[in-house]
């Protein structure tokens, strides 16, 4: 009998609840270990504790170290800090791994297959800002400050390494803005270098690209770029825009890994307008399990599950409204859960 493998389990807000329902039925047909504990946060944390993060939910993660969430919905007004800022500052995520890949053919680009490793901890989004007041205007100056530490940059820079050596990435590109930013991305740039010349010369090719440059390169060219690995801001962009050459956010999964926990999550919200009516695209959250089931080396179950997400797609031609099909939520789950079974 196969060990079983606690997690805690977020189901979320809006779609959050549906979609999580579909990957747990995608995980009972491939027969995965998972021993879940169901918690709430966002919204439904606040409704059951009185915070989007309820310690239930922070101790359950302390224990199992794993957890699979839905989109947290952060409430307006009340002084609430994003859920999903918290949670990597908690367990220290410092590392966003956001792969790309085409899975439908046809689209605007083709062929699309990346990996955007952004640092999740550091750089501008650390949100130290404050105004200075000018005469009668008490917001006549706006001041943000960025912090990059060695140590920061070079924990990503490993992670982001290890990960291109072990998932055979024949290049990589260190993104920055050392030109002008000389300190802050500086040194996140001189750190990469200088770690791909002491430990990993030869695994892969390695380039840099400024990150206006790389943008523009991205919309004429993605096929020049095999992975990317960046600073928390231009990640953050630069994950999306890559996600955007696959279809969308709809077709993106998402990890937050740290030393203590991984996370993993569909990184598109939880769509308040369309909770409850059956129709939501699980495909993200379902790419997310895949990642989870890696992570956790169940390889085979992870190979499986995106054989059977592509052949659901592709093969039975099932798809949901924002691909331009007409399956709600339960049909394409049943379809992919048929192909798991059957192949």
């Amino acid at each position: 009998m196969a060990i079983k493998i606690p997690a805690t389990l977020i189901p979320g807000d809006g779609i959050g609840p549906e979609i999580v329902d579909a990957a747990l039925a995608a995980f009972d047909a491939l027969g995965t270990p998972f021993e879940w504990e169901r918690q709430d946060a966002g919204l439904a944390g606040v409704k059951s504790a009185g915070d989007p993060l309820p310690p239930a939910a922070l101790d359950s993660i302390r224990r199992t170290r794993l957890a699979l969430k839905g989109p947290l919905e952060t409430p307006s007004g009340g002084g609430y800090r994003s859920s999903n800022v918290r949670l990597r500052e908690e367990f220290q995520l410092y590392a966003n791994l956001r792969p790309a890949r085409t899975i439908i053919p046809g689209g605007r680009f083709d062929k699309i297959d990346l990996i955007v490793v952004r640092e999740n901890l550091e750089g501008l989004y650390i949100g130290h800002e404050l105004y200075i007041p000018i005469g009668n205007d008490p917001r006549g100056v706006a001041m943000a400050t960025g912090v990059n530490t060695r140590h920061g940059s070079l924990r990503l820079l490993e992670f982001a390494f290890d990960h291109a050596v072990k998932v055979g990435r024949k290049k990589v590109a260190i993104v920055h803005k050392a030109n002008i930013m000389k300190a802050l991305t500086g040194l996140f740039l001189e750190t990469g270098l200088e770690l791909y010349e002491r430990k990993y010369k030869g695994k892969f090719e390695l380039e840099t690209v400024i990150i206006d440059a790389c943008a523009m390169k991205l919309v004429l060219n993605p096929w020049q770029f095999d992975m990317l690995v960046t600073t928390n801001l231009f990640g953050d962009i630069l994950s999306d825009l890559v996600a955007g050459l696959v279809g969308g956010l709809g077709m993106a999964p998402g990890a937050n890994i740290g030393a203590d926990a991984a996370i993993f999550e569909a990184v598109h919200g939880s769509a308040p307008d369309i909770a409850g009516k059956g129709i939501a695209n699980p495909t993200a959250l379902l790419l997310a399990a895949g990642m989870m089931l890696d992570h956790c080396k169940l390889t085979e179950e992870a190979a499986r599950l995106r054989k059977a997400i592509d052949d659901t797609l592709n093969i039975d031609k099932v798809r949901t409204g924002d691909l331009g099909g007409t399956a709600n939520t339960a049909a394409f789950t049943k379809a992919l859960v048929s192909r798991i079974q059957n192949g």
